[in-house]
């Protein structure tokens, strides 16, 4: 069954935005080793060329990492990462002076430097605050959105960590748990995302999948990202080049759902996607 979607507001440094329909978050990797190798942006024209896509097929969000996070990944050093930062939010920023900008980092200084410096709207943590004691406290004196999602351990050790009881119900306690301890330090908008494919065997992505709605009880914006991973392209017997349709498949899902913001690689299947649900939502809402 169809869920509905509830609108939530965003406070942008002072600028009040609405998801008052699923947004679309577009991948930007200034790294050489993501396991996308389409998001790779590691020169200055094909940043350029990234973005200048990303926003014509239609990209809400645009979300820059520049230390990977696949699974067995090794962790560049925190001056590294500043390094990349800056100079790919400078570009960006410079091509689209108003796109709302995502900073994909676990580190709480790479945060700071990154919104009061460069110009990042939106802190986007994997490791839900577990990987640096300081970024919950620093997310709350920045007033910034925080993406907090769910792992387990370190992109190094998170696949041996996937004993759940429940995992739907494990990861939906732990994030209402964090949830908790961030609004108590004055952090007002936080966006939850299970985390699909950190720290869950493909069995337990796909229990998390069918159980997604309950997630809405965290009265939070929900996240899904699943573009081109392993939890697709496994059961598919192809690879992450090969899996844009089964991505659009369990986006599709996810937006039935209910999910409020995609994390992908190609926005323009994710934003046709939505225009679709949408239509299909707002035509049951009306032959009520």
């Amino acid at each position: 069954m169809m869920q509905p979607f509830k609108p939530y507001s965003l406070n942008l440094k002072g600028r009040l935005v609405t998801i008052d329909r699923p947004w679309v978050m577009g991948i930007v990797n200034i790294t050489p080793d993501s396991f996308y190798c389409g998001s790779r942006a590691m020169d200055e024209q094909t940043l350029v060329d990234r973005v200048r896509q990303l926003l014509a097929d239609g990209a809400d969000v645009l979300d820059v990492g520049a230390c990977s996070t696949r699974p067995g990944s090794e962790s560049v050093s925190e001056q590294g990462e500043m390094e990349r930062l800056q100079w790919a939010l400078g570009i960006i920023r410079r091509e689209a002076p108003d796109v709302i900008i995502s900073v994909d980092t676990f580190r709480a200084e790479v945060a700071r430097r990154c919104v009061e410096e460069w110009g990042a709207d939106i802190i986007n943590d994997i490791s839900g605050g577990m990987l640096d004691q300081d970024m919950f406290a620093t997310v709350a004196r920045l007033q910034v959105p925080y993406v907090l999602m769910h792992m387990r351990g370190t992109p190094e050790t998170m696949s041996t960590l996937t004993d759940y009881e429940n995992v739907a119900a494990d990861v939906l306690e732990w994030l209402a748990r964090r949830i908790d301890e961030l609004r108590q330090l004055g952090v007002a908008d936080v966006i939850a995302d299970p985390g699909f494919g950190f720290a869950k065997t493909m069995e337990q992505n796909y229990e998390m999948l069918a159980h997604l709605y309950a997630f809405h009880a965290l009265e939070a914006p929900l996240l899904v990202g699943v573009s081109r991973k392993r939890m697709i392209y496994t059961p598919l017997h192809c690879d992450a080049e090969n899996a844009l349709n089964g991505t659009t498949v369990i986006n599709t899902i996810a937006l039935l759902h209910g999910a409020h913001i995609l994390r992908v690689h190609d926005v323009k299947a994710a934003a046709e996607a939505v225009a679709l649900t949408t239509l299909l939502r707002e035509n049951s809402t009306n032959n009520r």
